[in-house]
C-alpha cells in the first residue's frame, strides 16, 4: 500500500519499486541532454519499453537539439503501461545552480503532464543516480516543487514518486512526512 499525501486535489503517492512497471499516464525518465539512454532508469525504460523510445529520443535531439538541464522532452512509451515518457534532464551534483535546475526539471515534468492533459505521472528521484545528488536534497526539492505546484494543478490528480531501493524510499518517506503533512 503506497504512502499518500493529499495536497488539495493532488494526491502524492510514495512507492518503492520499478518505475517501468507502474500504471500512470506518463513516467519520467531521468535523462541526459542528448537523451542517450545507456544506464540506470533510462536503460530500464528502453529495455522494457522497446528501442522505439531511443529512436524517438534521437529524432527529438536531431530536430530540436540537446535538451537543456532543467528541461524536458516527450516520447511515446513503447510497450510500457504508460502512454508517454517525459525525459527530464537533471543537473549533476555540485553545479552551482543545481538545486534550481533540479526544481525546474521536476516542475517542467509536471507542467508537461498538464500540457498533455494527463491525470497521473510517475517521477523517479531525478539526478540521484550517476549525477550524484543526495536523496535527502532531491526529496526536499521535490517536496517544495509539489507543494508549490499543487494549487495550480488542473488535469493532474496523481503523482507517484517511485523510488528504487530501501535507502531512497526511507529518505523520501521521512522528508515527505516532514514537508507534506
Amino acid at each position: 500500500m503506497p504512502l499518500s499525501f493529499n495536497l488539495g486535489r493532488l494526491v502524492v503517492e510514495l512507492v518503492e519499486g520499478d518505475i517501468t512497471e507502474l500504471e500512470a499516464d506518463a513516467i519520467v525518465n531521468a535523462a541526459n541532454e542528448y537523451l542517450k539512454h545507456g544506464g540506470g532508469v533510462a536503460a530500464a525504460i528502453v529495455r522494457k519499453g522497446g528501442w522505439v523510445i531511443q529512436e524517438e529520443s534521437d529524432r527529438y535531439v536531431r530536430e530540436h537539439g540537446p535538451v537543456p538541464v532543467g528541461g524536458v522532452a516527450v516520447t511515446g512509451a513503447g510497450r510500457l503501461k504508460a502512454r508517454y515518457v517525459i525525459h527530464a534532464v537533471g543537473p549533476r551534483y555540485g553545479d552551482p545552480q543545481g538545486d534550481e535546475k533540479l526544481a525546474s526539471a521536476i516542475r517542467n515534468s509536471l507542467l508537461k503532464a498538464e500540457e498533455l492533459g494527463l491525470e497521473s505521472i510517475a517521477l523517479p528521484a531525478i539526478s540521484t543516480g550517476v549525477f550524484g545528488y543526495p536523496y535527502e536534497r532531491c526529496a526536499r526539492i521535490m517536496a517544495g516543487v509539489l507543494k508549490e505546484f499543487a494549487p495550480s494543478a488542473k488535469s493532474l490528480r496523481r503523482v507517484v514518486v517511485c523510488l528504487y531501493g530501501r535507502e531512497a524510499y526511507e529518505t523520501f518517506r521521512r522528508v515527505f512526512e516532514e514537508e507534506l503533512r
